[in-house]
């Protein structure tokens, strides 16, 4: 073996003739991948490859084992086997050699063929990976066949060695995995049975919000058909009552005394009073049972409002209160019911009438400019409504408690009613108040067919 003949990057070449340069192409290849920085593993496979390829070549004429370095940091150490002529290389040589080193290129010619093996060094500058290369390879060319033969019994002792800690660690992992695995089952077993016991408390309690829900339909009907029929009862005696009353008080009845008079009227009153808040009772029972549909036609805003704010004022006749409505001809024909707009604003009028002591009580009619929406609004300088209290003047027979309450006749439908009504006719009822200085309620209601106003009409 003799280095003369390496070019430039060469760092060692030799012949191969006998079984003895197999042995030394051995042990150079592994010296080069130690100095190259490579673990044991990959210094016996490199080792390794280089022998089974160096055997099979054995034989062939004019064959050679060049080492070099090429590339940059970190450098790629290069072992060429070249030889003239004779058999091509084995397939299992080939295979054996592909599977050892990162790669390997099988290069055919005439004359001479090649079989470079390629193997990259570990974070190594070019020139500091030449100077150990060299150096290992020029401590290797003076070894003996005795010491190459020590050193391979060295590595196969140290690759059994390592085979046998592989298998250990391969069996204390199955150990650990089979551990693991006794744990991931039993974990699954107890999730499964949590999951069993959750999904049967699902189902009861399913079985139990639909037993609930069944309760409070049944319950909800019950309270609507007994509404229904109460009000169907009562109807009949008030209407009887206010019906005598009015015949008492007829200009052509028997001579009353202004006393009975008072008295008959106060009979009246109470009646009438009494036949309401039975149609209200009636009104509301059918709506929530889905009985009570509207009917929609063109509506004269006109009379509407001239009707209503004449029975409230002579319902709520005072000095101290103006009540304000809007400029009759200012005022649209809208496509909705008229009975029930008229009981909406009637509730709302006559609640701001009944708790507003001074001031005034104010009906807008206005559209929206958003859409084909009419907005009433009604507005007061009453008592007002304190903020924990807004949520709950929307419960049906609520009354907010206070000293305002005294001699103001009421059962808490009125707010309620109103906003069923609202609803019914596809619209929406917000309110707004603050105590001592007034409370104010808007009422959007669609107006698909939008008409024009009556000082419109007199323009064109």
């Amino acid at each position: 073996m003799a280095g003369a003949g390496a070019g430039a990057g060469h760092l060692l070449a030799f012949d191969l003739a006998s079984a003895q340069d197999v042995f030394a192409l051995r042990r150079s290849g592994q010296s080069a991948a130690e100095a190259l920085g490579l673990d044991a593993q990959d210094q016996v496979r490199l080792a390794t490859a280089l022998s089974e390829l160096g055997r099979d070549r054995l034989g062939c004429a004019a064959l050679t084992v060049t080492f070099a370095l090429a590339g940059e940091a970190p450098p790629t150490l290069l072992v060429t086997l070249a030889w003239n002529s004779g058999p091509p290389p084995s397939t299992e040589s080939l295979e054996l050699a592909t599977r050892l080193v990162p790669r390997l290129r099988h290069e055919p010619g005439d004359p001479r063929s090649r079989i470079v093996v390629e193997q990259p060094a570990v974070a190594l500058a070019p020139h500091e990976a030449h100077r150990r290369v060299s150096e290992a390879l020029r401590r290797t060319d003076h070894t003996t066949l005795a010491e190459d033969l020590r050193a391979q019994t060295r590595d196969l002792i140290a690759t059994l060695e390592e085979t046998r800690a592989q298998r250990e660690e391969l069996r204390r992992l199955n150990e650990e995995l089979e551990e693991t695995n006794k744990g991931v089952l039993a974990l699954y077993t107890e999730l499964s049975q949590e999951l069993e016991e959750t999904n049967s408390g699902v189902v009861a309690l399913h079985s139990e919000l639909e037993d609930k829900s069944r309760q409070l339909r049944e319950t909800s009907e019950a309270k609507t058909r007994f509404w229904t029929n109460i009000s169907h009862e009562l109807k009949t005696p008030v209407n009887a009552v206010v019906a005598l009353s009015q015949l008492l008080l007829a200009p052509d009845s028997a001579y009353l005394d202004d006393e009975q008079k008072h008295r008959i009227a106060l009979i009246a009153s109470s009646g009438n009073t009494l036949l309401a808040l039975v149609g209200d009772l009636l009104d509301v029972a059918k709506a929530e049972s889905g009985q009570l549909e509207p009917h929609l036609e063109p509506v004269d805003l006109r009379t509407l409002v001239g009707q209503l704010g004449g029975v409230l004022r002579s319902m709520f006749p005072t000095d101290d209160v103006t009540f304000v409505t809007p400029e009759p001809k200012t005022l649209p024909v809208v496509v909705t019911d008229e009975v029930l707009l008229t009981r909406v604003l009637r509730n709302l009028l006559s609640n701001a009438l009944k708790f507003t002591d001074s001031g005034e009580v104010r009906l807008d009619v206005e559209a929206d400019s958003a859409g084909p929406w009419l907005i009433f609004t009604v507005s007061d300088t009453g008592v007002g409504i304190p903020a924990h209290e807004l949520k709950r003047v929307f419960e049906e027979f609520y009354q907010v408690p206070g000293a305002h309450q005294r001699g103001r006749q009421g059962t808490g439908l009125g707010l309620p009613y109103a906003r069923t009504l609202t609803e019914l006719l596809g619209g929406t009822l917000r309110l707004t108040s603050r105590p001592g200085t007034g409370t104010r309620i808007v009422v959007r209601l669609p107006n698909p067919s939008p008409g024009t106003t009556h000082a419109q009409e007199a323009d064109r």
